[in-house]
């Protein structure tokens, strides 16, 4: 990666996404969650302070050294274990049905083959485990989606790979999960940037 990439937009996508709107978002997320957390996309660890008490330990997944660094304070404050065990959510070197529950914030856009790694959270989720995630994606407004399809090859060279038109849900259901519960509505911001889509989901 270069210096853009590597070093300046892990300290970018850590402002951006620190929003008070997002934080709350961020709890809504992650209040169901217990025990063991796999966290696809832990980034600069912007959910560890919305974990409940009853969380133990966070496996965290995220390629940038930089954001790691970032999340240092965030992780001591909170008090919680988090242990790095990979760069790449479609490639897991975690054992099947061995976490409790899987966490995803504003990673699914960005992830070269979504689908494997929908796949892989599937796969290490214990049976009636859940699949907790929020992300921004492909707007019910034709004409605002017409404009993120436009957009998206400039956001991706901008943002790390990020994608404006993904469905989370769509993505979700198709990984073979259960939706238990799901919200959507646009966050403050340009429309083609701010839907976002908080859900619940059960491996069967």
């Amino acid at each position: 990666m270069g210096i853009y990439e590597d070093r300046l937009l892990p300290r970018m996508i850590d402002r951006l996404l620190a929003s008070d709107d997002l934080a709350e978002l961020r709890r809504e997320t992650c209040r169901s969650l217990d025990g063991t957390v796999l966290e696809i996309g832990f980034g600069s660890g912007l959910n560890v302070p919305h974990l409940p008490e009853a969380v133990t330990k966070v496996l965290a997944v995220d390629p940038s050294e930089v954001a790691r660094r970032l999340a240092a304070p965030r992780i001591d404050r909170r008090g919680v274990t988090v242990d790095f065990v990979g760069r790449d959510g479609s490639r897991l070197a975690i054992e099947s049905e061995s976490v409790d529950h899987v966490l995803c914030t504003m990673t699914l856009c960005t992830i070269p083959d979504v689908e494997a790694a929908v796949q892989e959270v599937r796969r290490v989720l214990k049976p009636g485990g859940t699949f907790s995630f929020l992300e921004h994606g492909r707007s019910p407004d034709p004409r605002v989606a017409r404009w993120q399809r436009r957009f998206t090859p400039l956001q991706r060279r901008l943002f790390g790979g990020c994608h404006l038109d993904r469905d989370s849900v769509d993505l979700v259901i198709a990984g073979g999960f259960r939706l238990l519960e799901t919200s959507a509505a646009y966050q403050r911001g340009p429309k083609i940037v701010s839907y976002f889509t908080r859900g619940l989901a059960q491996k069967p």
